[in-house]
């Protein structure tokens, strides 16, 4: 359909910052400088000075900083980390890799993030850490968070690979635990041209041991000895140019996000479609605006119809995933997640990016409201039942 509302369209990005993308390819072609060098080293400098940190180390990918930070805090077999159900499949495999096993615990209602009474309960003899994932550009309850770990010695690592931008207390998301994790896939806040990634953190230490491990295990002074086999998982020098010209428009952009889910949720408000929401303390970079909708799929079905593109995160929630099965604490006992489980058939992802048109949004939502309209009442009923169960 030729006038349909796409999920995402980075080239209307793209071409708005052509002329300042087009300088960064040409200055990394006549310095052929493509791995490491002045370009990663500005901007890790601009990153970590957006964040609030002390350190940025540029990485391959965000998965990749999600293991890094695991095995730079010594995290491995044996070793617990709590991890919400409600999240992208990377944040259990980053720690399934280094070893330690994942244990899967439940979302708040109005937020779907990390329920901290949850992961107090959670917490046992072998945890070692928990991961604040801040899904959608929502700030997990980080003062409730940071206590739970304060309390029981465990490392609070931030999954923010949706957070660019976003706030607890007025302070960004990457600097508010132990190290932050960031992805900079191209659909993100702040994308690349490809895979690519961060950490940020305060502790030199840290940051100086995934800065080895993301180069072979080779230190920075010693670039001939390894003191660790790891891996290649270094930042390209395009990418950090790339991210460093779109850094420069990354709150203009979060504020033109804002802004449609503003009119998404005021507008769908009466029709029983409800949308999930920062608690006061955050403030939300809207990397995806998730609604909860009665018969989901009878509903996406129909909007596709209608020319409006949308998703779903996530479709399976992380303990329900078949190359999950094996890494439950303990076997005998499902994972207790009553909302992640109550609410994964309802989740839906509406158009979301910052060059959305007026008029493009208006559609997205005279579609909804016609389509929640015809619903059979029986399966809307049916779902409302669910809900409240």
């Amino acid at each position: 359909m030729a006038d349909s509302v796409p999920f995402l369209d980075l080239g209307r990005a793209h071409t708005e910052l052509r002329p300042e993308l087009d300088a960064a390819w040409h200055q990394a072609v006549a310095t052929s400088g493509f791995i490491g060098g002045a370009a990663v080293e500005r901007f890790e400098a601009d990153w970590a000075a957006y964040c609030g940190t002390r350190h940025s180390v540029g990485v391959s990918d965000g998965t990749a900083a999600l293991e890094l930070a695991l095995a730079a805090l010594g995290i491995g077999p044996g070793d617990e980390v709590i991890v919400p159900a409600n999240t992208f499949i990377a944040t259990v495999e980053a720690v399934a890799k280094v070893g330690a096993t994942p244990v899967f615990v439940d979302v708040q209602p109005a937020t779907l993030l990390l329920d901290p009474a949850a992961a107090a309960a959670a917490v046992g003899s072998r945890t070692r850490a928990i991961i604040a994932v801040h899904l959608y550009g929502q700030p997990c309850d980080m003062d409730a968070l940071a206590a739970l770990a304060g309390r029981h010695g465990l490392a609070l690592i931030e999954d923010a690979a949706q957070a660019h931008g976003a706030t607890w207390r007025g302070r960004r998301a990457g600097s508010l635990g132990t190290i932050g994790c960031f992805s900079f896939y191209p659909g993100k806040n702040l994308g690349a041209f490809g895979d690519a990634g961060a950490v940020t953190t305060d502790d030199w230490g840290l940051a100086a041991a995934i800065r080895s491990r993301a180069n072979h295990g080779r230190p920075p002074a010693a670039a001939e000895r390894c003191d660790v086999l790891d891996g290649n998982h270094r930042l390209d020098a395009l990418q950090a140019a790339v991210l460093a010209v779109k850094l420069r428009h990354l709150d203009r952009w979060n504020a033109a996000r804002a802004s449609v889910v503003q009119r998404y949720t005021s507008a769908l408000a009466e029709t029983g479609v409800t949308f999930t929401r920062s608690r006061d303390e955050a403030s939300s970079c809207h990397h995806l605006a998730i609604a909860l909708v009665p018969a989901r799929d009878e509903v996406r079905r129909r909007l596709a119809a209608a020319g409006v593109a949308t998703g779903i995160h996530y479709a399976i929630p992380c303990h329900r995933q078949p190359a999950c099965a094996a890494l439950v604490r303990d076997a005998r006992e499902e994972p207790y997640v009553p909302v992640v489980d109550a609410t994964a058939g309802r989740l839906l992802s509406l158009p979301l990016f910052p060059q959305l048109t007026e008029a493009e949004v208006q559609r997205v939502i005279d579609a909804v409201v016609a389509i929640i309209a015809t619903l059979d009442p029986a399966v809307a009923g049916r779902d409302a039942t669910d809900r409240a169960a």
